[in-house]
């Protein structure tokens, strides 16, 4: 619900990072550019999403917000504790904050008709529900220290935190190339014979996953968000968990930059050299996916963190500040505007009426832009409405809290 609060970025805060708010405002633009180009036949490269194999800038957006969701657990947590929370009420918390999340996922899919026959059940904010839940928990119980002294230095959760993420990462890889789908067999990664792919639509059934997750000639076959693909993004979510862990040891603040950017490096190349064989996929979020995605946000969010809160370089950090802390907000309002964008019609003096979207993205077309450069106008301008409308509640210190 709205809370009103002190200044999210109060910078006498212990724990409050000013940078991982910038970050995630961040997450959220990109977001909206990748999805509401003027037209998707004018986009630059980057800012689509792969076609199947490989992967774009605009591929490193979701797991980069999940990676930022993992960072704010421990910081949250710790900060939770020190107010007198225990294992119980933060339990509940995390319980009541992930169900909302998933019910809000729900309700932004099926806007405006709410037709349960074809309501998509996975979604954006259903897997972020399910990965912080997951994450949280398994914070939560992995280390009894932090109730005891917040700031020890030896904790049995950063041991345990990385094997985990190696666990799933490693079972889910097994999975996909040793598991059979029936009547198809083992290994196969299409769009139609992938393991993932198979559960979604044994599961739900092909009414209620992605209407784009098709293959030619046979129709919605698969769900980019869907129910075996998640355990990778937990991975991806825990190993920003073990960041935000970083965050509040007692390294200096140029050693933790360091520490993330070479990690960050690490798991980089260790994608791209297993990519090999076990190809990088966002739709199914391979294992060499989560470990590219998750080593590019840990080395931009160190150069963030860098520019932002060790050199305090925030001339333009505004925007990014606006959208950041009230993500959730800015991510429903742009869901908002994308349907509405092509649901209402504007007429035209003799032509044919244009979805708003459309006769947005002529007025674009007709500033004498190139197409594409007209067509990232029209999402630029998006983003601007965005921020526009949360404005007011940013400045009035109202944020919407699940």
């Amino acid at each position: 619900m709205p809370n009103r609060q002190s200044f999210p970025n109060n910078e006498k805060s212990l724990n409050r990072i000013v940078s991982l708010d910038v970050f995630r405002g961040l997450t959220i633009a990109g977001m909206i550019l990748v999805t509401d180009p003027g037209t998707y036949a004018h986009v630059y490269p980057q800012l689509l999403h792969a076609g199947w194999m490989g992967a774009t800038a605009a591929d490193m957006i979701f797991p980069s917000f999940l990676f930022i969701v993992g960072v704010s657990v421990p910081l949250s947590f710790t900060s939770r504790i020190q107010h007198g929370a225990n294992r119980t009420s933060l339990a509940g918390h995390i319980f009541r904050r992930a169900a909302i999340l998933f019910i809000l996922g729900l309700l932004v899919n099926g806007f405006p008709g709410y037709q349960w026959h074809s309501l998509r059940l996975p979604g954006i904010l259903q897997r972020i529900a399910i990965c912080y839940a997951s994450c949280g928990l398994i914070y939560l119980y992995t280390d009894f220290s932090a109730f005891n002294n917040i700031q020890s230095e030896i904790s049995k959760r950063r041991l345990i935190l990385p094997a985990i993420a190696f666990c799933l990462l490693a079972c889910y890889w097994a999975m996909l190339v040793l598991v059979p789908v029936p009547g198809i067999g083992a290994g196969h990664l299409d769009t139609y014979g992938n393991l993932p792919a198979y559960i979604d639509r044994a599961v739900m059934g092909i009414n209620h996953m992605w209407v784009w997750g098709l293959t030619p000639g046979v129709g919605i076959t698969y769900d980019p968000e869907g129910i075996l693909s998640t355990l990778p993004a937990i991975a991806s979510t825990l190993i920003g968990v073990i960041a935000g862990e970083w965050m509040q040891t007692k390294n200096t603040e140029n050693r933790k930059v360091v520490l993330l950017i070479i990690t960050g490096v690490i798991l980089v190349v260790m994608a791209l050299l297993l990519s090999h064989f076990l190809p990088i996929n966002k739709r199914i979020w391979t294992s060499t996916y989560a470990l590219l995605s998750s080593g590019i946000a840990l080395i931009l969010f160190a150069v963030l963190y860098f520019i932002v809160d060790l050199r305090r370089v925030r001339w333009w950090i505004w925007p990014a500040l606006v959208l950041g802390t009230n993500a959730i907000l800015a991510f429903i309002i742009s869901s908002l505007i994308t349907s509405l964008g092509d649901l209402i019609h504007v007429s035209q003096t003799g032509g044919q009426p244009l979805t708003l979207h459309e006769f947005g993205y002529k007025i674009s077309a007709a500033s004498g832009l190139s197409p594409t450069n007209a067509s990232l106008l029209y999402a630029i301008v998006i983003v601007l409405i965005n921020i526009a409308i949360i404005t007011p509640l940013y400045y009035k210190k109202i944020y919407l809290k699940v």
